[in-house]
């Protein structure tokens, strides 16, 4: 008998987590820890049957994945699921529960068994949908299903009274406005970093002597830490504009959205420009030589024959830049320049730890979201360079 031992292991664990850690948290107020309570306590009895139901479930299918590994794969992975929305859902009716006549002040906040069950279940379906297929396709679209099922579930108002939601709903206008100025630093950096980042890969092809001296320096960027870099940009760029009145019209000053863009700009220059290189490297000389035997110009050969077979690497770089960038922009609330990263800090200065997670979830769902559409445009291309 030969048993799925990544779910094993990570049942093994989830199960611990459950015994030994608290599931949620209820306090008279949101600055101190309050009273844990354990998953045993925090469900109702048809809650602990149904997740008892669904553990058994996963857990038998994982000991006989070896009989019918496509079927059981099936079983599994719904199962979990069901079982990552019940835990979701249990959570929230809990506070909902308990806080009917409770003071305002009381808050019921996600203690550390839920986000320990939460990142077992997932690696659980990640595992499942590795082994059941290699397609992309099928792997980004159950991603996104289960993602809709966890929205629909917030839309719902069956998780309004937990802590965190509480923090969203203080807070609904800042946030969205947080927000959308966190993806206007990771865009803003994007395309400054894919004009410079492409033609230094491209340089560093066609330039044997250079390519060493040129991917050492970008390397130089990526080792210094990133508040580090946004510290060493803010007095250079305050006499820059202090210097320039154009500059300082621009809004180029020392604190703000001016030096996180560049310093995220050159932590995307080396990720981009390296991919770029091994993208147009790894085509054939054979693809070239047959355009040019077409009379194809290099300026055809370029975008007919060797962008589209270098594609596929070229988005593989990109998908890491626009995930590096997404984590980074936090770090960029510390100069002035806004984003989720403002929930944060202020969160760790309050000591309100889901004022804090309200500006790092959201940072995660974006960085997540954006390497599955990612990771399936790299698909795509792949198959449309095939042809």
């Amino acid at each position: 008998m030969k048993p799925n031992r990544v779910i094993v292991t990570l049942l093994v664990l989830a199960l611990a987590a459950t015994l030994l850690l608290p599931f949620v948290n209820m306090a008279p107020n949101r600055l101190v820890s309050g009273e844990p309570y354990s998953f045993w306590a925090a469900l109702t009895g048809g809650q602990l049957a149904l997740a008892g139901g669904l553990l058994a479930l996963v857990a038998l299918m994982a000991v006989y994945w070896h009989r019918w590994p496509g079927m059981f794969g099936h079983v599994a992975l719904v199962a979990c699921l069901l079982l990552l929305l019940l835990v979701v859902y249990a959570a929230g009716n809990f506070a909902a529960r308990n806080l009917e006549d409770a003071a305002p002040a009381v808050r019921v906040s996600l203690s550390s068994a839920f986000w320990v069950q939460v990142f077992c279940l997932c690696l659980m379906m990640i595992d499942v949908l590795q082994r059941m297929t290699r397609s992309v396709f099928t792997q980004v679209f159950f991603a996104l299903f289960a993602f809709a099922a966890l929205v629909l579930l917030f839309l719902s108002g069956a998780l309004d009274q937990l802590s965190i939601m509480r923090e969203y709903a203080n807070r609904r206008e800042a946030f969205a406005g947080a927000l959308g100025e966190h993806m206007m630093l990771v865009f803003s950096a994007l395309g400054p970093a894919l004009v410079i980042g492409v033609p230094l890969g491209l340089l560093g092809l066609r330039r044997l002597r250079l390519r060493s001296s040129l991917f050492s320096t970008l390397n130089v960027f990526q080792t210094i830490p990133s508040i580090a870099l946004f510290g060493l940009l803010v007095a250079p760029l305050s006499s820059l504009g202090e210097a320039v009145p154009l500059f300082r019209e621009l809004g180029v000053r020392g604190i703000g959205s001016t030096p996180a863009i560049i310093a995220l700009v050159l932590y995307a220059l080396l990720p981009i420009a390296r991919n770029t290189y091994a993208g147009f490297a790894q085509v054939p000389p054979a693809a070239i030589e047959a355009a040019q035997g077409m009379g194809m110009t290099p300026r055809q050969i370029l975008w007919r024959v060797e962008v589209p077979l270098a594609l596929p690497v070229l988005l593989s770089g990109l998908r890491i830049v626009v995930v590096q960038s997404i984590g980074l922009a936090v770090v960029a609330a510390l100069i002035g320049a806004g984003g989720l990263g403002t929930f944060v800090f202020n969160g760790l200065g309050q000591y309100a730890i889901d004022l804090v997670l309200l500006g790092a979830i959201p940072t995660i769902i974006l960085a997540v979201l954006a390497d599955c559409l990612l990771q399936l445009l790299v698909s795509l291309s792949r198959r449309k360079g095939a042809t």
